[in-house]
C-alpha cells in the first residue's frame, strides 16, 4: 500500500510551530534556524494546497485546516513514539518521576513494581512518597496517583481502582463481631477518621467515648501498631491484604466498608500528551489495577 504522507521532516516543523507559536521557539527546539523552519512549514503548505498558519507580527496563529489537522498528527506522533519506546525500549536512559501516596507504594505498589523494571530496564524510577500530595509541586512529577474523590483543581483523573475498608485486629483477638470492639482501643487515620464512625452507625452500637484513641498519618503506621497490639484498626482491604497473608494481623470479623474515595492516575490539564514512557507506566498500572 502506498500511503500518502507528507514528509516526516515538515510534520515535525509544523507541530512544534504549532506547539510554540512560533518558528523561531520551534527552530530554537530542533536545533535549526527560523528560516529553514519556516520553509519546511511552507513547503508542507504547498504539499496539502491549504494554509496551516496565520503569520501574524508577533505569533503564528493555526488556521482552521491547521488546527483540523494538528490532532492527528500529534496522535500519529504519540502512538508512534509510545510504540517505539514499548518495542525497543527508551533511546537512551530516562527518569520517571512518581509521587504517591506512602502506604499506596509501600503496600501495593512495591511488590509490584519489579516486574516494570524487568520489562524497562532503561527507565529509572524515583518514587516520592509524599503524605500529603502538595508537598511537591505538579512540574517536578511524570506520574501522580492519589487517593480521594477523583477531582483536583488543575488535573484530569483516570481511575484506578476503587476498594471496600475492612476492621483488623492483633493476632489472636478475640473480637468476632462489631459489638466487641466498643470495649477495645481504637486506631485512626488521620483525614479517615469517619471509618469507625461509619463502622459504628452501620451496626447499630453507641460511638465508644471512653477508649483510647490513638491516630496515626498512614495506614502502614495503623497496621504496624495493631501487629504490635495496641489496638484496632480499618484500613483500605488492598492495604490489609499483605499483612493477613503473612499473618501479622486478623480480620476483625466479616464485615466491609464501600467507599466514596479511591486511587486515581492524575494528568496535567495543561498535558496535551504524556511522555512515551508515562504513557508506558500508565498502560502497565491499569493492568495492574484490573488484575488485582
Amino acid at each position: 500500500m502506498a500511503y500518502r504522507l507528507p514528509s516526516m521532516v515538515w510534520l515535525r516543523a509544523f507541530e512544534a510551530a504549532a506547539r510554540h507559536a512560533s518558528f523561531t521557539a520551534a527552530a530554537e527546539e530542533l536545533g535549526l534556524t527560523q528560516a529553514a523552519i519556516s520553509h519546511q512549514v511552507r513547503s508542507l503548505e504547498k504539499q496539502l494546497g491549504y494554509p496551516l498558519f496565520e503569520r501574524l507580527p508577533r505569533h503564528l496563529k493555526l488556521t482552521e485546516m491547521g488546527r483540523a489537522y494538528l490532532t492527528p498528527v500529534r496522535k500519529a506522533f504519540d502512538e508512534l513514539s509510545a510504540s517505539t519506546t514499548g518495542l525497543f525500549g527508551p533511546i537512551g536512559e530516562t527518569v520517571l518521576n512518581l509521587r504517591v501516596p506512602v502506604s499506596f507504594a509501600v503496600l501495593w505498589l512495591a511488590p509490584r513494581l519489579p516486574e516494570f523494571c524487568r520489562a524497562y530496564p532503561d527507565i529509572r524510577l524515583r518514587l516520592h512518597s509524599a503524605i500529603w500530595a502538595d508537598a511537591l509541586p505538579a512540574d517536578r512529577i511524570d506520574v501522580d496517583i492519589r487517593y480521594g474523590h477523583g477531582s483536583w483543581a488543575g488535573f484530569r483523573s483516570e481511575l484506578l481502582f476503587r476498594v471496600p475498608s475492612v476492621p483488623v485486629s492483633p493476632i489472636g483477638s478475640r473480637v468476632t463481631r462489631p459489638a466487641d470492639i466498643q470495649e477495645e482501643n481504637l486506631i485512626l487515620i488521620m483525614g479517615l477518621e469517619d471509618y469507625w464512625l461509619r463502622l459504628f452507625e452501620l451496626t447499630g452500637l453507641e460511638i465508644p467515648m471512653h477508649r483510647q484513641l490513638v491516630t496515626v498519618d498512614t495506614s502502614m503506621a495503623a497496621l504496624e501498631l495493631v501487629e504490635a497490639g495496641m489496638g484496632h484498626t480499618i484500613v483500605l482491604r488492598c492495604f490489609a491484604e499483605r499483612f493477613i497473608t503473612a499473618n501479622r494481623v486478623q480480620r476483625s470479623f466479616d464485615m466491609e466498608l464501600p467507599q466514596d474515595n479511591a486511587h486515581y492516575f492524575l494528568f496535567r490539564e495543561d498535558e496535551k500528551a504524556l511522555k512515551p514512557e508515562v504513557r508506558l507506566f500508565r498502560d502497565w498500572i491499569m493492568e495492574q489495577a484490573a488484575s488485582a
